[in-house]
């Protein structure tokens, strides 16, 4: 799945499937937005996302070692840009701070999407 990612720079979305509840975070689905500036880029971040074999460096580590990234995207206008979207269309920011402790301007990035927020309506946002 990462490997078709760039090795650039850049902003992503994970797109995360909890089953059941797993490090106090109830079941269902969850945007997680961030961004990768070291080597590697994009590629890199994302690749060590996926494995479940890591230490637990960033607070996303505590989901993804224990729920299934269904999907990355690469965002184009960034990842707070993204947050402010999803969270205009009924996502909630669940543990304020979640993923965004070098951010002033967002709740977290790790947003609890709803049930209304259909596949075609959160695809279009990513391409915003």
């Amino acid at each position: 799945m990462a490997d078709d990612l760039p090795k650039l720079p850049g902003a992503y979305a994970l797109l995360i499937t909890l089953a059941k509840e797993t490090a106090g975070f109830a079941p269902g689905r969850y945007a997680y937005l961030g961004s990768a500036r070291g080597p590697g880029g994009i590629r890199a971040r994302c690749a060590r996302h996926l494995r479940k074999d890591k230490v637990l460096r960033w607070h996303v580590d505590r989901l993804t070692v224990a729920a299934d990234v269904a999907a990355l995207a690469v965002i184009d206008g960034g990842e707070c840009n993204l947050t402010e979207q999803l969270l205009a269309n009924g996502a909630q920011a669940p543990v304020p701070g979640f993923g965004s402790s070098d951010c002033r301007s967002c709740p977290a990035h790790l947003v609890a999407l709803p049930e209304a927020l259909d596949e075609a309506k959160l695809a279009a946002l990513l391409r915003e």
